[in-house]
């Protein structure tokens, strides 16, 4: 069954009354969650909506958001999601550049869509918020649910495997953001894949934190969840507390976040005092996975696993059970419904142990960036999507990530890899986040530059930083600049915005 949206009605027919979602105390069971997706897409049919048209959503995690698209998928249109946190003039790039004819949003955000509505596409009577109504301007979600029937929607076109179901913006870590293609049938096996990794089945019950404007929200966790006829718990935001009361009360078994989230649980929480012992794995991914913090869960008896991949391409690589013990830093090994490459810049494959661009083919793959055909075409290569990830692999076929391509920087003639270093820096015990940068130096060409975010109560100066990893690597590797900040800008997936390292960087201004 290639059209995702047809997945939660499917489940309805088996199993009608167990629970599809739990969401701030509430539940929905399959039954209720189909007729609601159905209510949803009848009430766009009657709006007008045709395939292949974009509707967005500004949405925190909820059910609606969920309930929105899986109607939008349903009836062949292209779900929109959209990163709350943005601007109103970055959200306005995103919904112009989608064309975005329908605008489902939170009730937090009137103001913002109020100062969005005069420059958007947006068409009038496609405006609809959730938990607000404003007469004349915008539909009350629940009032349109409620008027429109359950029945399964009938529309006069065909929905395939081929046709997109969402345009999900990345996060944009250097320039503007682009929106990847999904099709359905990229979705589809995604779970496939992910359902092997995860292992789902029915009985299962997968905690999401991450927001769902995210690939590893929706696509990654979500869906597959759903394919599989699991129940969600969902929350609406990152609550530590929330998160171990949660798996401890409806006794979740399945759980993913990002490196920083798994942090702040162990910094803000007392695992110790929740019975966790329902979780079967933990899954982790969107950035670097320090084995210190693998350790420090399995300290506590929980498993960490890691996953790798883009929004462009879902999930590439995964670390087997056996992996994550044995072999300190791999991301695993290829997903089955996909092939994966190392390649040189000149595209020929790189020997065993080499440094090489992971390159990727297959059902996994999105169709491209929307309007953007000449970033399509070089990203889509002869069929195969260059990631920008460099990596190596080992003699068991496990694969090592190096550092971003674009991350790497030439010190003297030598090639840096930051991520060699940020490596080294967080095994520090003082170190709570790490990022390493190049920067201009008249000698060298570039040198590195660490920026720190220390743990609470912790002190260090520059001297200790910078000395921090002789002996450890070569010289030319070791960083020559420090900087101690409060935080690391970063994007909503959890990864480093090292442009904006830059940006404060006195070493890149002009004297």
């Amino acid at each position: 069954m290639i059209n995702v949206g047809q997945w939660i009605q499917k489940w309805s027919t088996i199993q009608p009354k167990k629970k599809a979602l739990i969401f701030e105390g509430g539940s929905f069971t399959y039954r209720q969650l189909s007729d609601r997706i159905h209510q949803l897409s009848n009430a766009l049919l009657g709006m007008g909506v045709k395939k292949g048209d974009r509707i967005a959503l500004l949405l925190y995690n909820c059910n609606q958001y969920l309930e929105a698209y899986f109607a939008i998928s349903r009836i062949g249109a292209i779900a929109v999601p959209l990163n709350y946190r943005l601007a109103p003039p970055e959200l306005e790039y995103l919904l112009c550049n989608a064309s975005a004819e329908t605008l489902i949003f939170d009730g937090e955000f009137v103001e913002t869509v109020k100062w969005l509505c005069q420059k958007i596409p947006v068409k009038e009577g496609r405006y609809m918020g959730v938990g607000v109504e404003i007469p004349g301007w915008s539909l009350d979600y629940e009032r349109v649910i409620a008027q429109n029937t359950p029945e399964t929607p009938d529309f006069p076109w065909e929905v395939t495997g081929e046709d997109p179901h969402l345009i999900m913006y990345t996060s944009g870590t250097t320039g503007l953001p682009k929106g990847a293609v999904l099709p359905h049938q990229k979705t589809f096996y995604n779970c496939l894949n992910a359902d092997i990794f995860f292992e789902l089945k029915p009985t299962d019950v997968m905690l999401i934190v991450v927001p769902l404007f995210h690939s590893a929200g929706l696509v990654i966790t979500a869906s597959p969840t759903y394919y599989q006829g699991g129940t969600v718990v969902l929350h609406r935001r990152f609550n530590a507390r929330q998160i171990l009361e949660d798996i401890e009360g409806y006794r979740v078994n399945k759980f993913l976040a990002i490196t920083t989230m798994y942090n702040f649980i162990l910094q803000r929480e007392t695992i110790s005092r929740y019975d966790l012992s329902s979780l079967e794995t933990c899954y982790v991914g969107g950035e670097r996975v320090p084995p210190s913090l693998v350790e420090e869960y399995r300290e506590h008896g929980i498993r960490l696993r890691q996953i790798f991949g883009q929004t462009e391409t879902s999930i590439l690589l995964w670390t087997t059970e056996e992996d994550a013990m044995n072999k300190t830093g791999t991301v695993g090994k290829p997903v089955p419904h996909g092939e994966i490459r190392l390649v040189d810049s000149l595209g020929r494959d790189v020997r065993m142990g080499e440094v090489g661009e992971i390159i990727a083919r297959g059902p996994i793959l999105m169709k491209g960036y929307w309007n953007s055909p000449e970033l399509t075409e070089k990203t889509i290569r002869n069929g195969w999507l260059h990631t920008g990830d460099l990596a190596k692999m080992d003699e068991d076929g496990c694969f090592y990530i190096v550092d971003r391509k674009k991350h790497m920087y030439i010190s003297g003639g030598e090639n840096v890899y930051p991520a060699e270093i940020e490596k080294i820096y967080s095994a520090h015990p003082r170190v709570f986040e790490v990022a390493v940068v190049g920067v201009p130096d008249e000698k060298w060409g570039q040198v590195g530059k660490v920026f720190i975010v220390l743990k609470e109560g912790s002190s260090m100066t520059e001297e200790e930083a910078l000395q921090y990893c002789e002996g450890k690597v070569a010289r030319f590797k070791i960083p020559k600049h420090c900087q101690f900040v409060k935080v690391l800008p970063k994007t909503e997936s959890g990864k480093i915005k090292k442009s904006s390292l830059r940006e404060i960087s006195p070493e890149f201004r002009s004297p």
